[in-house]
């Protein structure tokens, strides 16, 4: 079973993460990126739907098992080069020529909640899971690329909230607080995301073009940032 993979429902492109608690590291965002790639050239889709096969988890951000070796080693290369390449996936989704839609099948938890915020749309399981910084608990303060990418789909009171006592929310939380568009049963979520994805029967370029004018200064700051020299023991992501 491949990490990443598709599949197409009419209109609508079924991307599902395979990579257990689907959290970041070069190999998952390479084949992340490759399936974009993929549907974007070789079909005819023009809505996104990104979901996790696993059973509690959509994704639970930086894979830091993976990472911190390099970090141990002083292999910076390494790290930066993770790092430029997750915000790659990250500018790649904001700005991806279709609508987009997270169907948060679990736990969306750092850079995890933080790859929801780059959707368009949002809908949550409302029977298990949070969506949860928990960054500031772990001492890992976030890049500006990643607080403006937060600032476009959580209101900014309900984003100082959560940055700064790392609390976490629930499906109807985020429901309250327009963070998803809807929260429901895990057995009735794909149903409801796909009846939402069916009706956005929009042209790739039209849709392209309003991305690039929307989420402008949130890849300007992408672009520009550097990501920081990481240490042992302090990460700054």
């Amino acid at each position: 079973m491949a990490l990443v993979e598709y599949a197409l429902d009419e209109n609508v492109a079924i991307v599902t993460m395979n990579s257990g608690e689907n959290r970041f590291n070069l190999t998952f965002l390479g084949e992340f990126l490759s399936v974009l790639d993929t549907i974007e050239d070789d079909t005819d889709a023009n809505v996104l739907v990104v979901r996790s096969s696993h059973e509690k988890i959509f994704s639970n951000g930086i894979d830091l098992d993976w990472l911190v070796p390099f970090v141990q080693k002083n292999d910076l290369d390494t790290a930066k080069k993770f790092l430029y390449t997750l915000n790659r996936l990250l500018k790649r989704l904001l700005i991806y020529p279709m609508p987009t839609i997270a169907a948060i099948t679990g736990h969306a938890f750092a850079g995890g909640a933080i790859l929801c915020c780059t959707f368009d749309f949002r809908f949550m399981r409302s029977d298990r899971g949070f969506f949860c910084f928990p960054e500031v608990d772990l001492g890992i303060p976030f890049l500006p690329g990643m607080i403006a990418i937060a600032k476009k789909a959580i209101p900014m009171y309900k984003f100082e909230e959560m940055k700064y006592t790392g609390k976490r929310l629930t499906a109807q939380e985020c429901e309250e607080h327009h963070i998803v568009m809807k929260a429901c049963h895990i057995n009735d979520l794909m149903a409801k995301v796909l009846s939402f994805a069916k009706g956005l029967n929009k042209r790739r370029e039209v849709i392209g073009e309003m991305k690039r004018g929307m989420c402008k200064d949130i890849v300007h700051v992408i672009d520009v940032e550097d990501p920081p020299v990481i240490e042992t023991g302090r990460f700054s992501i």
